[in-house]
């Protein structure tokens, strides 16, 4: 595109004997625009009026999103993204009726929130607030619009736009007023990055319904059915050619009945209730029970079967012969099978409703195709049954293990739920407690010092067996130190993050940042600790910088915000390296400027450099307004390393968790400051 642009200029200025200098002006000017233009602003606004009786009206605000971001509610909880906010101008002429209301919107834990359930808009959104009106002379009513936006990887900056409703028109579009040397704003394109995580949503799901159908092919309801399945084969199939059509036929019928079942789960709640009801408190909860008895089921409480007339009256239509036949005898396997896949397939059918959309679909897919290609190929050529492993106790033993398994992921919903409600009750060290348990008495019953109902007498155990107790041996060992605050990357997305925990860092823990100990002796002026290693940290420009220069050291200026999930996972992820730490607590002065911070001026406060005419309410807009006008840029976390002049040392970066990255960018600087005392 470029490059095309530098042939558009050659044409017309060039051939038109413009001067070189005004050549160079042009290139700048585009190559600046296309280089430096990172202001993003995914969200447009616009207001309209709308008449409900003589003297009440409806102000209208309607928000047109781009795709991937969100736009958060009105209500949410502390700790998470910031609110949506409307301010209207006091005005005799008019009254406000209540608050603003808005539409449904969607709720569902919020990644960038460490998977708090907040609520939030996409694509549009639409709020209102009742007014009556107390002068009809009325025209105008101006007010202000606060919001945050934030995607899967990002938040942006508060932002705070003016809004006005004119009652002479229908509609106006809602515009802040931007000064002229103010960078330009650059929307992006709608990329549909929701579509790729969307794809990527539905692989997962798939890999993990396949698993889950080849797991349930090794129980006591299905494996046996095999033989029986493929001696029917061979009755009935005059020809091998036959054969095989059949028992393609068969495994179709097989993928089409779970398919149908799904189709009926997203088909009764809908695509979006799906995802809508996974994220509900009491949903959550019934998953847990729902799990729990499954769970129960395969370790031998009892069976779940669904009624013997069922099976009785689908094996009569097997016996018609035809494909309808056939698919009826697909359909009785589903059912007289039901006690050891109904388990399996109904965990998948739940994991898959906390997607919404097809994913119940896409889920009853995976599970059956690798159930339906065993009996096709068996089926299709029966003479590799004798490759097969004979039935024996250690079937059961298969039933066990899984149900092991669903007790242990039966309490990731009942987490969702006391998180939600914010009860403590299964805090971090409780969940990992609880998984410690489990797996542990999973690690007896396969080393034999355990035994189940339905389980064989077990003289020994094979290698299988052993191998398989000494992973659950090493997990159950690996987990431990997550009860003193271990991170346990492993599974990070099964337990509760560590903030909602009894030690959010970690029991017995000093903060003494290890051994990267810190030259200064006092605390400065304006600055403060940062925890838990206790890092040097100004959130004051100007008080940064006189320090700074005081000292005779390098600044980062850190563009973070409180619900910035980057800049926490740089700070916890990075910063906390030894060699980062070293650098970040004795080589540089760090100057946090949190562009969301909602501190108001003391005295008079400044005016805005970005919209004439108005001033700024909270430090945090000088913060982000200097972030925008000087860099060119109002995402976070920005790093900047610059010496006492204020002048870059290198190029700044933004979220880099490479740490080998982060440092080399670190050492960059701080030569480059060295060099040029």
């Amino acid at each position: 595109m470029l490059f095309l642009r530098l042939v558009y200029i050659y044409k017309y200025y060039i051939l038109n004997k413009c001067t070189f200098f005004f050549l160079l002006v042009i290139f700048n000017t585009v190559f600046n625009s296309t280089v430096k233009a990172q202001i993003l602003d995914p969200v447009s606004w616009s207001t309209s009026v709308e008449k409900i009786s003589e003297t009440e009206y409806d102000l209208v605000i309607e928000a047109s999103i781009n795709d991937s971001w969100h736009l958060y509610s009105q209500k949410l909880d502390e700790g998470g993204p910031i609110a949506t906010s409307f301010i209207f101008e006091e005005n005799e002429n008019y009254m406000l009726i209540g608050i603003p209301t808005e539409e449904e919107g969607h709720s569902a834990p919020e990644p960038a929130f460490d998977n708090m359930v907040v609520k939030y808009f996409e694509n549009s959104a639409v709020f209102k607030q009742r007014i009556k009106i107390i002068n009809k002379e009325l025209s105008v009513i101006k007010g202000e619009v606060n919001y945050m936006v934030c995607n899967d990887t990002q938040c942006l900056a508060p932002t705070y736009k003016d809004i006005e409703f004119k009652f002479s028109t229908e509609k106006t579009t809602a515009l802040a007023a931007e000064a002229e040397d103010t960078p330009k704003k650059d929307t992006p394109k709608k990329d549909k990055p929701n579509n790729k995580e969307k794809r990527k949503g539905l692989w997962n799901i798939f890999i993990l319904a396949f698993g889950a159908g080849f797991i349930a092919i090794f129980t006591p309801c299905v494996f046996p059915m095999i033989p029986m399945t493929v001696s029917f084969f061979t009755k009935q199939s005059k020809t091998k050619a036959r054969g095989i059509r059949n028992a393609i036929i068969y495994a179709l019928s097989i993928i089409v009945i779970y398919v149908l079942l799904g189709t009926i789960v997203t088909a009764i709640f809908g695509s979006a209730a799906l995802n809508e009801l996974s994220t509900n408190v009491w949903f959550n909860i019934f998953f847990f029970i729902i799990i729990l008895i499954f769970a129960f089921s395969f370790l031998g409480a009892f069976e779940i079967m669904l009624p013997n007339s069922w099976a009785n009256k689908i094996d009569k239509q097997a016996d018609r012969g035809g494909y309808t036949g056939i698919f009826f005898m697909a359909l009785a396997l589903a059912i007289v099978s039901f006690s050891c896949t109904g388990p399996v397939a109904g965990f998948v059918l739940v994991e898959a409703a906390t997607k919404g959309g097809i994913f119940p679909i896409i889920g009853m897919l995976g599970f059956s195709l690798p159930i339906a290609l065993v009996f096709m190929i068996f089926a299709a050529f029966p003479g590799w049954l004798n490759s097969l492993p004979k039935s024996g106790g250690w079937l059961n033993s298969v039933k066990v293990v899984l149900g092991f398994l669903e007790l242990a992921l039966a309490f990731k919903f009942l987490s969702n739920a006391d998180m939600v409600l914010q009860m403590n009750l299964l805090e971090r060290e409780v969940f990992i407690a609880i998984w410690i348990a489990i797996f542990g008495a999973l690690t007896l019953y396969l080393f034999g010092k355990l035994q189940l109902p339905h389980d064989s007498p077990l003289k020994h155990i094979s290698v299988g067996r052993l191998s398989l107790g000494l992973v659950t041996l090493a997990f159950t060992i690996y987990m431990i130190p997550g009860l003193w605050g271990a991170p346990l990357n492993l599974i990070s997305a099964f337990p509760p993050p560590q903030h909602y925990s009894e030690s959010p860092y970690g029991v017995g823990f000093t903060k003494s940042g290890g051994n990267i100990t810190s030259h200064i002796q006092e605390i400065p002026e304006g600055a403060h600790l940062m925890p838990p290693h206790n890092i040097l940290a100004f959130n004051d420009y100007n008080l940064g910088l006189a320090y700074a220069k005081k000292v005779n050291k390098p600044i980062m200026i850190d563009f973070t915000g409180h619900a910035c999930v980057n800049c926490r996972k740089m700070e916890q992820n990075v910063w906390v390296k030894n060699k980062i730490l070293n650098v970040i607590k004795n080589d540089i002065i760090l100057i946090s400027l949190y562009v969301d911070e909602k501190i108001k001026f003391k005295g008079e406060a400044p005016d805005s450099k970005i919209h004439p005419n108005k001033k700024l309410r909270y430090t945090g807009q000088q913060w982000s307004e200097l972030q925008q006008i000087r860099y060119g840029t109002n995402a976070q976390p920005y790093y900047v390393l610059m010496n006492l002049n204020e002048e870059n040392l290198n190029e700044p970066v933004g979220y880099t968790p490479d740490v080998d990255e982060y440092y080399t960018w670190l050492q960059e600087g701080i030569k480059k400051f060295k060099l040029n005392k």
